[in-house]
């Protein structure tokens, strides 16, 4: 038994905002994945993970029946005979590690499920969400259910809000580029819970409710209409306002040896930072418009490059 590969997603634009209704820009991000498979010699790390699914499919069988059933019989003799989630997805990272388990889970044991080779309308995508938020929920408490559709689909997801997403295409990278999307290893692994709880608490205060509104949700909503568009030079001008914005309003979802070179980019604008997912530690994101420029400004990080403009 192998099952098909689910990959590891990056929400480029929208972390946050997508809560109360910003815009969002989800796509999918191949380096990484993971696949249902079966142990040959068992290791620590595939018992570890047997273990887990075995955990995982007891929260499956509990799932409202009109939203979702599962095939539980079949899943418990899989896990039985030794099934494991293969992933090079690193946890923690802020690319949807439990996002490609759960599709990958309801690729293979949901009854009656959606595929991707039907005409995804609206309604379906929704349907979709809303099961993977319930089987995501799991992990993280709270689940949009975004990062499982992204890697069940394997396609770029725009989020107008919360009940309107659809399936788009992006821009062609141009090979040649000069500018680029980045990823910069922390070091670290953030937990999601903890940050979502600083966010909610953060929202009972009014002047951070009006900063969400006025500010970020605006410059998050113009970064994925500039992306969507091509629009290079608007867009790094948004994105360094989004940049600006997270450094003085989200400082505890930001590593604390980061907080300087986010400070650097944004006054050299050799490139600007942004939150990966909920933060905390594992990837940040950044964005420049010079990429040798900004690999020289980083040349202390590892960086990999998830998109070339």
């Amino acid at each position: 038994m192998k099952g098909p590969l689910f990959y590891s997603k990056i929400l480029l634009f929208g972390e946050y905002g997508i809560i109360k209704d910003s815009k969002g820009l989800s796509i999918p991000y191949s380096f990484y994945n993971g696949a249902l498979k079966l142990m040959d010699t068992p290791t620590e790390k595939t018992i570890k993970s047997n273990e887990s699914l075995k955990r995982y499919a007891a929260y499956l069988a509990t799932i409202n029946p009109n939203l979702v059933v599962f095939d539980v019989v079949k899943l418990n003799a899989d896990i039985d005979a030794g099934m494991y989630f293969d992933s090079s997805i690193p946890q923690g990272y802020g690319v949807g590690s439990s996002g490609a388990l759960v599709a990958a889970l309801y690729d293979e044991y949901a009854q009656d499920k959606i595929t991707v080779l039907e005409n995804l309308t609206r309604e379906k995508l929704l349907k979709l969400k809303t099961i993977f938020s319930e089987m995501e929920s799991f992990f993280h408490g709270k689940s949009s259910g975004l990062d499982p559709l992204n890697s069940y689909l394997s396609i770029p997801i725009l989020i107008n809000s919360k009940d309107n997403i659809e399936a788009t295409g992006i821009p062609s990278q141009k090979s040649d580029g000069k500018g680029a999307v980045f990823l910069i290893d922390s070091g670290i692994v953030g937990e999601t819970a903890p940050m979502v709880q600083i966010f909610m608490e953060n929202m009972k205060q009014e002047g951070f409710r009006n900063m969400i509104k006025d500010q970020f949700i605006k410059h998050t909503d113009a970064c994925v209409d500039d992306f969507l568009k091509g629009d290079v030079k608007s867009l790094f001008k948004n994105t360094k306002q989004l940049s600006k914005i997270v450094l003085n309003h989200f400082k505890p979802m930001i590593p604390q040896q980061f907080h300087d070179l986010w400070k650097k980019g944004l006054e050299s604008n050799d490139y600007y930072l942004k939150l990966c997912g909920s933060g905390g530690g594992g990837y940040i994101l950044g964005f420049a418009e010079d990429f040798e420029k900004a690999k020289q400004a980083l040349h202390a990080y590892k960086l990999e490059v998830v998109y070339n403009f």
